[in-house]
């Protein structure tokens, strides 16, 4: 089995950085080092993913790298936003990591404005994927069998001309970006997004961590349903901060 890497886009309602903090909770992932840029804000936090006093008190940062040696999984979760005008440095320093390291595809966790949906992105499923050409020929058939639907390219010119048609992914961050420069490079890249609205996320999290889980299987489902699938992942203690911490009584 060849590596595989998995990363969020910091992109509407955070969405791919929750469902990447299922995925590391659930598999109990191990922390093997730090993704090191300038690109990203600076942050320092307790361990999101603390399941006693004692291993509460570890850091973590804005970027940090876990491993999975026997599923050959490697994540990145970034918790961060950019800073301006550092898309295309990130990219670049990203995929020269990919390269070097010797991922052999790279999978990226996404979102998007669900008000911007044009006519055909409001039917059916609010989930989409998009395959660079040298991933496609070897997962395509999958994908079909799974009725996934890919994402929908639009007017370049709406209501002028609707002949020329682009990728546009309002919300998404690095999104188009990194899938354009994969491209490119002849990197094999999925992207997995939902369309979704900022509010509470979480449920746009299980929505997104389940239709990865159609692909990869990272866990077992034992029945078809969304629900039961759902409550087999593990939720990690710093959600429970995820809104702050509450109002002071003090204020009342």
């Amino acid at each position: 089995k060849t590596l595989l890497l998995l990363q969020p886009a910091v992109s509407v309602g955070n969405v791919g950085q929750l469902a990447i903090d299922l995925v590391i909770s659930t598999l109990d992932m191990t922390k093997v080092g730090y993704f090191y840029t300038d690109c990203l804000v600076p942050m320092v936090g307790n361990n999101p993913y603390a399941t006693a006093e004692e291993n509460s008190t570890e850091l973590s940062i804005n970027a940090e790298v876990y491993s999975l040696p026997s599923r050959k999984l490697v994540v990145l979760q970034i918790r961060s936003p950019f800073i301006k005008n550092k898309y295309r440095p990130f990219c670049q320093a990203l995929l020269s990591w990919v390269q070097t390291s010797k991922c052999a595809r790279v999978i990226l966790l996404s979102s998007s404005h669900a008000y911007q949906r044009d006519d055909e992105q409001l039917l059916g499923t609010p989930l989409r994927y998009l395959l660079t050409p040298a991933l496609e020929k070897s997962v395509e058939g999958l994908m079909q069998g799974l009725k996934w639907k890919e994402m929908e390219k639009v007017a370049a010119y709406p209501g002028i001309s609707d002949t020329e048609k682009v990728l546009h992914i309002p919300g998404g961050g690095i999104t188009k970006l990194l899938f354009t420069e994969c491209c490119s490079e002849g990197i094999q890249m999925a992207v997995l997004l939902k369309f979704c609205s900022e509010g509470d996320n979480i449920p746009d999290a299980f929505a997104l961590v389940n239709y990865l889980n159609e692909w990869l299987q990272l866990i077992k489902n034992e029945s078809s349903n969304s629900t039961a699938i759902s409550s087999q992942w593990k939720i990690p203690s710093s959600w429970r901060l995820l809104f702050g911490s509450g109002l002071p009584p003090a204020l009342f």
